[in-house]
């Protein structure tokens, strides 16, 4: 199939936008700490300020630092004290997760637990791809926490569709293909669509809409091509199937594309444990 250079937001996903006055809206905060990934030299005590002016964000902050992942040498009583004894970079990717799972309502047609673990676990395994092919750790963790977003959004119109979708996305990596098949667009270009409204860096707007098949566009997106890997491996972990055995079957190519070691992933794979193992306290 001949490359097709980078391409605009499918019309087909602009219909989950038609009642502006059921859009999740973005924390101002979580806004505000967007745009702190573009400064390098913002230091973590104002990044812990910034937070703590978001009271029920900083409470399900402390709750995640807290948590046995962490494994804090004592009790975690501030957002300085996490701020410190986390580093920027955890401190960041909780905030965020934390701030984009509390802008989304339940609602039919998806598991609102299965859905957070399994984007809990995408964010934390594009962090892990995105160290692997040298891109931005923070940016990359922050996309894939909102990779599925917009199928939420699909769902809050057409709840039966998107449930009979997971219903039969049963093999890593297929629900792209179902959704387009009945949506005529993928939950990645609604998120992308969503990505747009809230004003998100333009290259992460890209690689949303080109995660759908990321070696069928020029030029090609390495953060889009991480994203569909990582969604891969949730989908696995959610199966309890292999991971690398999923990533085989199903994007042997974009493997191949990368020169990704598989043992070496595996590795780390295993390394990481169970990313969404917290999942709970970040709901609640």
């Amino acid at each position: 199939m001949t490359p097709k250079k980078a391409h605009p937001i499918p019309p087909a996903a602009e219909r989950f936008f038609a009642n502006a006055g059921k859009l999740p809206t973005m924390p101002e905060v979580a806004a505000r700490l967007l745009k702190s990934f573009e400064d390098p030299s913002i230091s973590l005590l104002a990044v812990a300020d910034l937070i703590g002016k978001d009271p029920n964000l900083s409470a399900r902050v402390l709750r995640l630092a807290n948590s046995a992942r962490y494994s804090p040498s004592h009790n975690i009583g501030t957002l300085k004290d996490a701020a410190n004894a986390l580093g920027m970079e955890t401190l960041r990717n909780l905030t965020m997760a934390a701030a984009i799972s509390g802008s989304f309502p339940n609602c039919p047609g998806l598991d609102r637990s299965l859905l957070w673990r399994h984007a809990a676990s995408t964010a934390a395994y594009a962090r892990l791809l995105a160290k692997l092919v040298l891109l931005d750790a923070d940016e990359v963790f922050l996309a894939g926490m909102m990779l599925r977003t917009g199928q939420i959004l699909m769902a809050m119109s057409e709840a039966k569709q998107v449930a009979d979708v997971e219903a039969h996305a049963k093999e890593p990596g297929s629900r792209y293909s179902l959704e387009q098949h009945r949506f005529g667009c993928t939950h990645a270009d609604v998120t992308a669509s969503l990505a747009a409204h809230w004003h998100f860096p333009s290259e992460m707007i890209r690689a949303f809409t080109d995660a759908n098949d990321p070696l069928a566009v020029r030029p090609f997106s390495l953060m889009a091509a991480v994203l569909h890997l990582a969604e891969v491996l949730a989908d696995a972990a959610m199966q309890q199937e292999d991971p690398v055995a999923a990533l085989q079957q199903a994007v042997p190519e974009l493997v191949e594309h990368l020169h990704l070691d598989l043992e070496d992933l595996r590795g780390r794979l295993v390394a990481l444990g169970d990313p969404a193992q917290d999942v709970e306290l970040l709901l609640s």
